[in-house]
């Protein structure tokens, strides 16, 4: 009986429907949303791939950003919703244990760019 849960699990995992999320930013709103990255330390909480310290447990993962369905679970994918999220994620999403970033409108921006611009496998 487990086995064919697990069986099931595997199916349904392989069936994941496409997220319609994928961007191509530019390298240079890539580079600016690194170093936003590392100004606001958002590596503190995050593991974020290219940031190679630190690399937090705290929040979750943002590897394969752009194949996540839901930003905080609750939001679509959508750049205007993460960046409004990255700036201040309890206004957008009561309760949401993420603070307010120290983060100009355009460097949100650019972080989602960073996000959505990782590798996409």
């Amino acid at each position: 009986m487990i086995a064919m849960a697990l069986g099931a699990c595997a199916m349904l995992a392989g069936c994941k429907t496409p997220v319609d999320t994928r961007r191509e930013p530019t390298d240079a709103a890539q580079a600016r949303g690194l170093a936003a990255i590392q100004r606001a330390g958002c590596g503190s909480c995050h593991e974020i791939p290219g940031l190679d310290w630190p690399a937090g447990r705290l929040g979750p993962s943002l590897k394969g950003f752009d194949d996540v369905g839901l930003i905080g679970g609750a939001l679509p994918n959508r750049p205007d919703v993460l960046a409004a999220f990255i700036r201040n994620a309890p206004a957008v999403k009561p309760g949401s244990p993420m603070p307010p970033m120290p983060v100009s409108q355009s460097e949100a921006e650019d972080i989602a760019a960073y996000l959505y611009g990782l590798d996409h496998d």
